[in-house]
C-alpha cells in the first residue's frame, strides 16, 4: 500500500527542504551500510498479493472500504483502487516445510476473507489484470478516498503536465489516456520479499534482474484489458504507462522513467538508492523531524523516512528496501513483477523459482549478470511480457532459445538446489516446482488459459463482453480449486 502521507500542497521551499533532507538521509545510509549491523539469520520468505474484488457478474465491485470493514483483518489493506484490496502475509522461515506453510496460511486467510468480503457483495480474484474492466472503471472516482493516492496522482500528473496516455500493441491495440493514476490499480501483483546482508545485495538484486525475464514468461496472468487482447502480461506496460511523469520531450531527451528496469548491473545497494536521489525529483516531498544524523550519533537506528518515501515512489521492478524493525535495520529485495494468481499454489511455486534460482545464482563463481548484458535482460523481459511462455530468451552459454526449453533444461535444476541450500524439504520444493516444469511442458499458464476460455466462449456468443464475464466467474471458480492452471479445463 505504501506510507500513509496527509492530503497537502507542497511550495518550492518544501522541495529544496526535501532535496537536502533525501541527501542528508543517503548520507547517513551510507554510514550505516559500513558501522551497523545488517546480518541476516535464517532466510525468511515474505509475500504480498494485490487482490481485485468482483461482483455476482463477475465485473468489478467498487466495494473495498465495504470489504475490507466486513473482513476486519489487520493483514487486509486498502489499495489503490476501489476494486482492489492487498493481503500482506507476514514473513516466516523457508526451510523445513515453510513453503507448505506459506500456502496454507495464504489459503485460509483467502478462505476467510473470501466469505467475509461476500457480506459485502464482493468476491476475491487472483489474476494480474481483470478481464471485465472497461472505460468507466478507471475514472477519478474509483481512485480510493486515501489521501495518499488522490495526492500521489496530483504530482505525477502536474509533473508530466498533460493527461496520461496508454498505448499498448498486442494482438489488439489499445490506445486511450488517463486524467488519473488509477490505470495503475488495474496491475494486481504478488510482492516477494528477500532479506539480505549488505555485501550479498548486489548479487542478489543482479540475478533478481537477470531471470526477470523468466519470471514473467513462466507466470504471466494479464491477457486482457479494457475487452482488448494485448500482451501476455500486459500488466508491465500498462504499469509502465500510467505513472510515467515524462512528456514526449523528457522521453526524447533519454529521461528515466518512474518505472524503471534499470540501466547496469550493481555493486552495492547504495547504487540503487543514489541513483532514486540523482535522476528522480520528488513526488510527495514531505519532511519529518527526526534528524537521521543525530539519531546515527545517540547510537539509534535512524528511519530514514525522506529517503524511504522517495524510494517509494520510484517503482524499480526489483525494488531494494530499508526497513527498521525491532531496532534493527535491515534490507529487502522487493520482487515486483509478478502477476497475482492464478492460484495459491501456483503464486507459491512462482516463489519457490524466485528464491531457488536467486539462492544459488548469486553465488555462482562466474555469474550470469558477467556474461549477460543488462540490455539483453531487459529484452528478454519485455519479451517475456509481449509473448508469455512462448517467449525466446537470451542466456549466456546457451543463446537464444525458448523460454520453456531454458526452464526445463537449466533453470529447474539450478532452482532445486537452491531451495535444497535453503533447507527447504525435497518434497515440498518437488512439488511446487513440479508445477513450474509442467506449465513448461505444456505451454499453458494463466494467461495462455485465459485468452483460449475467452476464445471458446467468444465461438459460442460471439459477444466479447459477455465471454469476457463468463470467463472470470469460471476462472474464480477454478481459483478457489487451488488447482494449479496448468490442469484447468475450459470447459
Amino acid at each position: 500500500m505504501g506510507q500513509d502521507v496527509d492530503d497537502r500542497t507542497f511550495t518550492r521551499e518544501d522541495r529544496t527542504r526535501y532535496r537536502e533532507k533525501v541527501r542528508r538521509c543517503l548520507d547517513v545510509f551510507a554510514r550505516m551500510l559500513s558501522e551497523h549491523d545488517f546480518s541476516v539469520g535464517e532466510p525468511q520468505i515474505g509475500v504480498e498479493i494485490e487482490l481485485n474484488l468482483v461482483d455476482d457478474a463477475g465485473d468489478p465491485a467498487m466495494r473495498n472500504a465495504e470489504a475490507l470493514e466486513a473482513i476486519a483483518d489487520e493483514a487486509f489493506q486498502t489499495e489503490l483502487g476501489l476494486f482492489n484490496i492487498e493481503i500482506n502475509v507476514p514473513p516466516q522461515p523457508a526451510s523445513g516445510d515453510g513453503f507448505a506453510v506459506l500456502e496454507r496460511t495464504v489459503r485460509r486467510d483467502l478462505n476467510e476473507a473470501q466469505g467475509k468480503a461476500a457480506r459485502a457483495e464482493a468476491g476475491l480474484l487472483m489474476v494480474g489484470v481483470l478481464p471485465t474492466l472497461r472505460s468507466e472503471h478507471l475514472g477519478q472516482e474509483s481512485l480510493s478516498p486515501n489521501p495518499r493516492y488522490h495526492l500521489l496522482s496530483d504530482q505525477i500528473l502536474s509533473a508530466r503536465g498533460e493527461d496520461i496516455a496508454i498505448v499498448i500493441d498486442g494482438v489488439d491495440r489499445l490506445e486511450t489516456t488517463a486524467d488519473t493514476i488509477v490505470p495503475e490499480a488495474a496491475c494486481t501483483s504478488t510482492q516477494l520479499h528477500l532479506q539480505v546482508e549488505p555485501d550479498d545485495f548486489a548479487a542478489t538484486w543482479n540475478a533478481a534482474q537477470a531471470i526477470a525475464g523468466v519470471q514473467v514468461a513462466v507466470g504471466a496472468n494479464s491477457p486482457f484489458l479494457l475487452g482488448r487482447q494485448l500482451w501476455h502480461e500486459t500488466r508491465i506496460p500498462l504499469f509502465e504507462q500510467a505513472t510515467d511523469t515524462r512528456s514526449e520531450e523528457l522521453k526524447a531527451q533519454g529521461v528515466r522513467p518512474r518505472v524503471f528496469f534499470g540501466e547496469r548491473w550493481i555493486t552495492s545497494v547504495f547504487d540503487l538508492f543514489e541513483e532514486n536521489v540523482r535522476y528522480f525529483p520528488a513526488l510527495l516531498p514531505i519532511v519529518e523531524d527526526e534528524d537521521p544524523v543525530a539519531e546515527l550519533e545517540a547510537g539509534r537506528v535512524p528511519s530514514l523516512a525522506e529517503l524511504l518515501l522517495h524510494n517509494g515512489t520510484v517503482y524499480r521492478w526489483n525494488r531494494p528496501i530499508y526497513d527498521v524493525s525491532d531496532g534493527r535495520p535491515h534490507l529487502r529485495v522487493e520482487n515486483r513483477l509478478l502477476p497475482a494468481g492464478p492460484t495459491v499454489v501456483d503464486t507459491v511455486a512462482n516463489a519457490a523459482l524466485f528464491y531457488g534460482l536467486v539462492q544459488v545464482m548469486r553465488q555462482s563463481e562466474r555469474p550470469v549478470w558477467s556474461q549477460l548484458s543488462f540490455k539483453a535482460a531487459e529484452e528478454n523481459f519485455h519479451q517475456a511480457a509481449r509473448v508469455g511462455i512462448e517467449a525466446d530468451q537470451y542466456w549466456p552459454s546457451v543463446g537464444t532459445v525458448s523460454v520453456r526449453e531454458l526452464v526445463l533444461r537449466h533453470l529447474l535444476p539450478l532452482a532445486h538446489e537452491g531451495l535444497a541450500q535453503m533447507g527447504v524439504d525435497a518434497a515440498v520444493s518437488d512439488r511446487l516446482l513440479d508445477v513450474v516444469e509442467q506449465r513448461c511442458v505444456r505451454g499453458a499458464n494463466g494467461a495462455t488459459w485465459l485468452v483460449s476460455a475467452v476464445e471458446r466462449e467468444l465461438g459460442r456468443t460471439g459477444d466479447r463482453t459477455d465471454a469476457l464475464r463468463t470467463v472470470t466467474r469460471r476462472y474464480a471458480e477454478l481459483m478457489h480449486t487451488n488447482e494449479p492452471v496448468h490442469t484447468w479445463p475450459l470447459d
